[in-house]
């Protein structure tokens, strides 16, 4: 495997196309002709994660899109392997995923900071704007990604930006957006989430919400989107932080608001909350067509800024494995590792979510347990700060001599050292979203279990050794036929 040396602040990607090009040189991009936008997009990206292993499923770049003009481009899974998001991220080569995960927490324990963005006059995606009747959304090559899907999908890996009228606060976040017609999308928000509340305060007031929504941006972007950050939190911040660089930005003509200026594509307009038509259904990320067709309010889109043979971003939610699952589940475990640390829990030796639960409902700590009802604090704090706190099923603690990214290693633990009776403990409603298909609310609240599969404390020194030739021995077969390893 070729090796990358560790980024540093100045040669950080400038932009997606950067960012792109290196995916290239790197081996990890597939650039694909003639995909047309109505299913095969979809269906494409589904396919290649699903029969590639997992994090090394390579990006597919959608070049000549029939139907659009020439230079109109699709980019879908940017980040989604193991190498890439560490690329994006400014982390060295990685040997496994759990390095991406170790690496992402230290950097919040020991030198993250926010980075507000800064303010420039000018950037590329100004290269070109369509104001008002020359609004067209359907000049772009919006992807049909599932069979079921009620439309086209401009907005899927997508940076909704809010500003709270009580606050100077602008919320940054990612929800889907369906094209109605050339100048009118529907927006679907979950319950609870920041965009929502704040558009709640500006229709409360009679008044449309103010919004711009970049489809098309640095990675770095969406990973801040589609996170469970903070509220009050600046996300463009955030994602400045992890670039190690502020996020360059643009005031929006109508209303001010955040546009990052080296963005493919960004629409600006109004939520109305007096004006709503029927949005979805919408195949979604938990792997099933959870909400079913409701009435969302509109926006009206009255400008479009766009960079020249312009790149828009596709997220594919489906059944996972998917295009964006394995890249959110890293981040994910990353964050829970962090805030479960911060909580004040000690001896926490790795933290993995795995794309089979979504990316949010199968969340595995691994602890060395220092005291009588470590294992049982872990589970709890891991399944109930905020990270790993939306839409969470199943929350397993493990010894530390269990690797939590191998679900062989997890299920082994859940299988010879865990009670059921004993070890299961239940959290019951607790914060969830419209689309968990067990669900028939509102309210959206779901039950989850946390399970101890360590060795119980009282027998944690008894416990039956564990059969496998030690680390030393392994070490030395491994040197001495090499090449028997080599071929596996």
């Amino acid at each position: 495997m070729r090796r990358m040396a560790a980024p540093t602040t100045r040669d950080r990607h400038a932009d997606l196309r950067e960012l792109v090009q290196r995916v290239d040189a790197m081996g990890e991009l597939l650039r694909l002709q003639g995909v047309d936008w109505n299913l095969e997009m979809g269906a494409l990206s589904e396919m290649v994660c699903q029969q590639s292993k997992e994090g090394r499923s390579p990006a597919l770049l959608f070049e000549d899109v029939p139907g659009c003009g020439p230079g109109f481009r699709v980019l879908s899974g940017a980040t989604n392997s193991t190498r890439r998001l560490a690329l994006a991220l400014g982390f060295p080569e990685p040997q496994r995923p759990t390095d991406v995960v170790k690496a992402y927490r230290d950097r919040m324990r020991t030198e993250f900071e926010l980075i507000p963005p800064v303010v420039v006059d000018n950037g590329p995606v100004l290269e070109n704007v369509d104001r008002d009747d020359e609004v067209d959304l359907y000049k772009f090559p919006i992807p049909f990604l599932h069979e079921q899907d009620g439309g086209r999908y401009i907005g899927t890996e997508d940076v909704v930006s809010t500003r709270d009228p009580d606050s100077d606060w602008v919320n940054s976040a990612t929800y889907r957006l369906m094209v109605h017609d050339k100048n009118t999308c529907g927006i679907w928000m979950s319950p609870g989430k920041h965009g929502r509340l704040i558009r709640e305060k500006y229709f409360a007031r009679g008044e449309p919400c103010p919004v711009t929504i970049s489809v098309g941006q640095d990675p770095l972007l969406f990973m801040a989107a589609n996170q469970e950050i903070d509220y009050g939190t600046d996300e463009l911040a955030y994602a400045g932080g992890h670039r190690g660089l502020p996020i360059e930005i643009i005031r929006s003509e109508l209303h001010g608001l955040p546009i990052p200026a080296t963005a493919e594509i960004v629409l600006e307009g109004e939520i109305y909350g007096d004006q709503t038509r029927p949005e979805g259904p919408f195949g979604e990320f938990m792997g099933y067509y959870a909400s079913t067709v409701s009435e969302e309010p509109i926006v009206k889109i009255r400008r479009v800024y766009y960079r020249n043979d312009p790149i828009l971003c596709l997220a594919s939610p489906a059944r996972p494995p998917n295009n964006f699952s394995f890249a959110r589940a890293i981040v994910k475990a990353a964050m829970i590792w962090d805030e479960v640390e911060k909580a004040g829990l000690p001896g926490v030796t790795g933290v993995f979510n795995h794309e089979a639960g979504a990316g949010r409902l199968f969340n595995v700590i691994a602890i060395k347990q220092l005291y009588p009802g470590h294992a049982k604090q872990a589970g709890m704090l891991a399944a109930n700060c905020h990270a790993g706190n939306y839409a969470g099923r199943w929350t397993i603690v493990v010894d530390h001599d269990i690797d939590p990214s191998n679900l062989f290693d997890v299920i082994w633990a859940l299988s010879t050292r865990c009670d059921p009776p004993e070890d299961i403990d239940f959290v019951r409603k607790a914060w969830s979203t419209p689309l968990d298909a067990l669900l028939e609310g509102p309210p959206y609240e779901s039950n989850r279990a946390v399970v101890n599969a360590c060795r119980a404390w009282h027998r944690k020194d008894s416990f039956p050794p564990v059969a496998e030739a030690s680390p030393e021995l392994k070490a030395k077969m491994q040197q001495k036929y090499r090449a028997l390893f080599d071929r596996l």
